[in-house]
This record gives structure tokens, C-alpha cells and sequence, in this order.
């Protein structure tokens, strides 16, 4: 099996009128598909910045990024984006947020519409169509942010942490949600996150970035050893303490 992401050798620097920072310095990464990985590292670090360059939004100085084998030019409409914030639009339903777009793009159809009505019954919104954003639960919302991303089939899906606007036990929820819908649609998802335990438990690899600029200091592969592995029931294995403890003397000999 190939990899569906290629970073090689990336280095990107920002350019100000104080000067140039550079951000990341020599990042390879390949991530094969189904994968979830979850990028872990001090703030400011580099990790939105990253997605950021997976997604086409910027270029790197140097080093090359591909997706299935092909280097990312521009904006890639195969790449999908959740933010902190879900961007639901109030004065729309949900059934009309979860079409958007679809909508910009052209591509409702038949098919798609039919798509979409079964991922919402899978994921519990059917009674929900009618609904505005302003009556539903944070885990909701993000559900609804889901599915609208999903409906475009994107080869990747970038996750900059959209939990961290919710409370502590709706996060744990959605985090298990968000993490069974991704396994069940097998999709490739990259999550930046500050929670490292959220990292360890949805992550089948976490990678760990230095302070700026940022570098890959390790990659750890996670295995649990438990079936049916969900984020809740990560948390509650024997070897989730042993992951975290690597990972935070990772994290802490680097500040």
C-alpha cells in the first residue's frame, strides 16, 4: 500500500517587516490511508501550519507535499478543514449547513443528497433536519460540521482542534463520536491538538514537534492491544499512562 501523504524535507519561514521566522525546518512525514494522526507540541510550534500546507492554502520554501502520489499546486478541494469553530451559518438548517458545500461546488446530486440523509440517520440528526444551529448541543454542532465535510468526500481530513470549545465531559463524547464515524467512513484525519491525552487516545500515531522551529523530535505508533478500540476506551487501557508518560517527557525536555 502506498502512502496517501508525502512531506518531504518542508521547511516554511514567515516573512515580516521585523524579518523572517522560520517556522517548521525539515518536517518528513508519510501517512497511509485510514491512518489518524495526531501532532502534538509546544504553542507555536508550527502545527497549524502545517495543516495549513497539506491543504494548499500556503507553500513550503523548500521540500515537496503530495497526495496520492501527486504534488500539491494550489487549494486542494480533496482536503477537508474542521476549525476550532464548527461555521455552521444560523439562519440555515442543519440539512441546508449539511449541503453547503456540495452547494458551492456544484456537485449536488441524486447520489450525494442520498449519502447525506444515511449519515445523518447513522449519526443521530435525522430528526434533527429541520433544525437551526441555535437548538442543538455543542456535540451536535460539531456532528453537523462533520457530515457537511464528509459529504465531499476529501482524500484527508484536517482536524485543528475543533474540541477545544466545549466542556471537558461534551469533548469526551465527541471525541468518541467523531473518532467511530472516521473509522467506520475510513478516512485519513490529521488532528492538531493541546490535549495530549485526546492525542494518545484518537491517534494511531502521534507526532511530536519541537518548539519553533518546528522539527519532528518522535513519532510513536499507538497500540493499545483492545479490541474495538474506541478514544473512551483508550483512556482506560494499561498502556495509556506508559504512551503519555513518553510523549510528556517528550514534550517537557523540549521547553
Amino acid at each position: 500500500m502506498k502512502p496517501i501523504l508525502e512531506i518531504g524535507n518542508v521547511t516554511y519561514s514567515y516573512h515580516t517587516l521585523q524579518g523572517e521566522t522560520t517556522a517548521l525546518n525539515d518536517i518528513n512525514l508519510s501517512v497511509m490511508p485510514g491512518q489518524f494522526i495526531s501532532i502534538v507540541g509546544p504553542s507555536g510550534c508550527g502545527k497549524s501550519t502545517l495543516l495549513s500546507l497539506i491543504s494548499g492554502l500556503i507553500k513550503p520554501d523548500s521540500g515537496s507535499i503530495k497526495i496520492n502520489e501527486k504534488k500539491i499546486e494550489d487549494s486542494n478541494t480533496n482536503i477537508g478543514y474542521m476549525l476550532q469553530k464548527d461555521n455552521l451559518f444560523e439562519w440555515r438548517t442543519v440539512y441546508s449547513n449539511v449541503l453547503l458545500g456540495l452547494e458551492i461546488q456544484n456537485k449536488i446530486t441524486k447520489s450525494t443528497t442520498e449519502t447525506i440523509n444515511e449519515m445523518l440517520k447513522a449519526y443521530g440528526l435525522e430528526n434533527f433536519k429541520d433544525a437551526r444551529p441555535s437548538q442543538l448541543s455543542g456535540g451536535m454542532r460539531q456532528r453537523v460540521a462533520l457530515i457537511r465535510t464528509l459529504a465531499l468526500e476529501p482524500d484527508i481530513l484536517l482536524l485543528d482542534e475543533p474540541f477545544s470549545a466545549l466542556d471537558y465531559q461534551t469533548r469526551l463524547e465527541v471525541c468518541d463520536d467523531i473518532g467511530a464515524i472516521l473509522r467506520r467512513e475510513s478516512k485519513t484525519a490529521i488532528l492538531v491538538t493541546h490535549d495530549l491525552s485526546e492525542a494518545i487516545s484518537m491517534g494511531d500515531i502521534v507526532v511530536v514537534l519541537s518548539k519553533r522551529p518546528g522539527k519532528i523530535r518522535k513519532i510513536v505508533e499507538i497500540d493499545m492491544e483492545i479490541p474495538n478500540r474506541t478514544p473512551i476506551s483508550s483512556r482506560s487501557s494499561p498502556k495509556f499512562k506508559d504512551y503519555f508518560n513518553l510523549i510528556w517527557k517528550e514534550l517537557t525536555d523540549n521547553v
